[in-house]
């Protein structure tokens, strides 16, 4: 096996690993969420209004409306990206993408409208739920576009872009995390900084990645055709 292919699976296997912790610490911390929210409703306890929790327990239909549809699109994308996926189970795939696509619009939207009213962080942090949110949404629907037009190249890049948006959720906690243990920041000062620095690092390694590998099987180094079964397939529906 040559150098550099030798090369690109190492990064593949790196960057699989990394995407598969982030979505770890996403569900992880969304079952901490529930787990503290659900005690709260059913009691109709609502926490200090300078805690952490109160949002959730003031307003758990707007908080909920982006946290589940937002599992649900981080659980669904890597799947929807995976190639060997796609090419054996293309209706799956098809099927998969539009709830993907789905759950994706509406926790981003969701996630945007509880940024503005219910930053904890602050202006920061609401300007950053704004800025990234409305990209995440943006990339969602140029990626929809794209498909319908029978351009799965330029849909599956946009399809990237969003989910490395997505992802950056996972990257968020970890950065609060390295804040508050290292005593950098209060905790609620941590999360503008940590939102600007994980979703502007998320969107750089969009681009990076796009640009080292423009299409399944294409890298610095080497190049093959378009999956034939999705560039063939009718510009119907969503990926």
């Amino acid at each position: 096996m040559d150098a550099p292919r030798v090369e690109h699976l190492r990064v593949r296997r790196i960057s699989g690993a990394v995407v598969l912790l982030l979505i770890g610490v996403v569900l992880v911390f969304a079952v901490i969420r529930v787990s503290t929210d659900f005690p709260n409703l059913l009691s109709g306890t609502v926490p200090d209004p300078a805690e952490f929790d109160n949002r959730y327990a003031r307003f758990p239909w707007l908080a909920y409306a982006h946290i589940l549809p937002g599992v649900v699109y981080l659980v669904l994308a890597p799947l929807q990206l995976w190639r060997g996926f796609r090419t054996r189970h293309y209706a799956w795939h098809r099927r998969i993408g539009r709830v993907a696509l789905t759950a994706g619009l509406i926790g981003g939207v969701f996630g945007i409208a509880f940024g503005i009213f219910l930053s904890f962080g602050g202006p920061i942090q609401a300007a950053a739920s704004i800025v990234f949110g409305s990209w995440f949404v943006a990339c969602l629907l140029f990626a929809y576009r794209f498909i319908r037009r029978g351009d799965p190249r330029s849909h599956r890049r946009w399809m990237i872009r969003a989910f490395a948006v997505g992802l950056a959720v996972g990257t968020i906690r970890i950065w609060v995390g390295l804040f508050q243990g290292l005593q950098l920041l209060s905790f609620r000062d941590s999360f503008g900084i940590a939102f600007w620095l994980s979703f502007s690092m998320h969107v750089i390694a969009a681009e990076v990645w796009l640009r080292w590998r423009p299409w399944p099987g294409e890298g610095p180094s080497m190049a093959s055709g378009i999956d034939a079964s999705i560039a063939k397939a009718p510009p119907t529906g969503a990926s």
